[in-house]
């Protein structure tokens, strides 16, 4: 169930060298149905063999026809992709040889410096023809590119080239071979049922991550990642714009949101601001609505540089960001398992059943058993599993605490097992409201301030272990255990 990087955090110094690690947010240290190759709860990123990162070299304008010359438009009650050429599935050389005749192709470099040349080819086709050209044109070289097309009429492609001092890794939810770690959408209370997501709002090619290759081993996160073609395209629609610098930039569908914590990731830390990360990895405000059209202002004294305890939203995913220095002082765990046996050894006991209490073992962690601990969320009193206390008044799952009368939901705990998202090593006293994971008090406190995004333009605060939105005046319970009375 757990990495040999998770039993044991080895030095920051020692080979093979760790970048940090990626955990999703709402899982309880790997996913319902199990950790599965690329799939899986948490993923670590480590320095390559070869370095694979990429960096921007040259512009390519592309000017094509007017669109009343596209065959497709000029067929009366054609539909999209109904016509012969948009039936046919060519190959990169032929899709350079239907070039337009005439187009203009202007090719700049870094400093917006080039040449003009025109660009021959054959028949004309559809637009997406013209949009996917000159990617298709840097494709067939092996050249990695970003398409932003302005109109049918006009398409900028941005080319890339390799980058020996940096290495990539991709996000998404597509399991197509450019993407290193495969999320899904997060479904509240850690269920098994996926079938509940009907529609992913996550990209296929989300987000990616370049991280240095020499000390201090800096990440870097940009919105969208490179498809099979090592092409990001950025459609008409796309929220995309010309930088002061002449720089293209855009925004994917659903953005990528970062949050960086005040003060790290530490029991001291607290909440940062929501930015919104661009496809070249500028910060900005985040937009009105999460999918709409304008961007919000550029936030010019920020960075796309991840540190510990960054959150990175995906639009129905939420990831944190643990550095190799973060993890080497954050519990293992081997420590959580040791701090589970410690309870247990005390002997906790039901105040009014008188029975011993037990949290059971890591690996059954989902199966609640008979020595089971419950606890009372308003006022904290742990109790072994009774069927009494229910009042007419209330909610189902509420119920009249025997110690202090106090009414509030009634639930069994469960001990937080993803070691990543504690703060310190405390001991686990307290419980989040209402799903019931239980950690240590200042990782309980941390999370319970922490607004997550949730929607189009909602924030909230919830449990990393199971996503489950929190509730209550703190949102988190100190739990009060009875010893035994012998």
């Amino acid at each position: 169930m757990f990495s040999p990087s998770q039993e044991e955090h080895c030095a920051p110094n020692k080979e093979p060298i760790k970048y940090g690690e990626l955990v999703v947010l709402g899982y309880n240290g790997c996913l319902p149905n199990g950790d599965r190759g690329r799939r899986k709860s948490r993923f670590a990123l480590y320095k390559r063999p070869k370095s694979n990162g990429v960096r921007a070299s040259s512009v390519h304008v592309i000017s094509t026809p007017q669109a009343s010359k596209d065959p497709c438009a000029q067929e009366e009650g054609s539909r999209a992709g109904s016509c012969q050429a948009c039936a046919i599935s060519p190959s990169p050389e032929e899709e350079i040889s239907r070039l337009p005749r005439g187009a203009m192709e202007v090719v700049l470099n870094a400093d917006n410096s080039g040449l003009t040349e025109p660009l021959h080819g054959g028949t004309t086709r559809c637009e997406q023809l013209y949009s996917h050209s000159a990617a298709l044109a840097i494709s067939t070289r092996g050249q990695h590119s970003i398409s932003y097309t302005l109109s049918r009429n006009q398409t900028v492609v941005v080319e890339y080239t390799h980058d020996k001092d940096t290495d990539m890794f991709q996000i998404g939810r597509s399991t197509e071979s450019p993407i290193d770690f495969v999320v899904t959408d997060t479904i509240s209370g850690n269920q098994n049922d996926e079938s509940q997501i009907t529609q992913s709002t996550i990209s296929r090619f989300a987000c990616r991550i370049v991280c240095d290759r020499n000390p201090p081993y800096t990440a870097r996160i940009f919105a969208a990642g490179f498809d099979s073609s090592k092409n990001i395209f950025l459609g008409e629609k796309a929220a995309k714009w010309k930088n002061p610098d002449g720089h293209m930039d855009g925004l994917t569908t659903n953005g990528v949101l970062v949050m960086h914590p005040k003060g790290g990731f530490t029991e001291e830390s607290k909440p940062g601001v929501w930015r919104e990360i661009s496809v070249c990895g500028d910060v900005y405000t985040l937009r009105e609505t999460r999918s709409a059209q304008q961007r919000g202002k550029l936030v010019e004294n920020e960075t796309n540089v991840l540190q510990d305890g960054s959150l990175i939203d995906l639009c129905g995913a939420t990831l944190l960001w643990r550095t190799a220095d973060g993890l080497f002082h954050t519990p293992t765990q081997k420590h959580i398992e040791a701090l589970r046996q410690e309870i247990n050894a005390a002997r906790p006991q039901c105040p009014v059943g008188l029975n011993t209490l037990a949290f059971p073992s890591i690996n059954r962690k989902d199966v609640v058993e008979e020595k089971q601990p419950w606890a009372y969320l308003t006022c904290g009193h742990v109790h072994g599993y009774h069927n009494w206390g229910h009042r007419s008044d209330t909610e189902a799952n509420e119920r009249e605490c025997p110690m202090c009368r106090t009414v509030g939901p009634y639930v069994p705990l469960w001990l937080g097992c993803e070691a990543g998202f504690y703060v310190d090593a405390g001991p686990p006293t307290h419980a989040f409201s209402p799903c019931g994971h239980v950690c240590s008090e200042k990782s309980a406190k941390y999370w319970s301030q922490i607004p997550l995004p949730h929607g189009t333009h909602a924030f909230h605060a919830a449990c990393p272990f199971c996503a489950t939105q929190l509730t209550g005046e703190e949102s988190c319970v100190k739990l009060i255990f009875q010893g035994p009375i012998d």
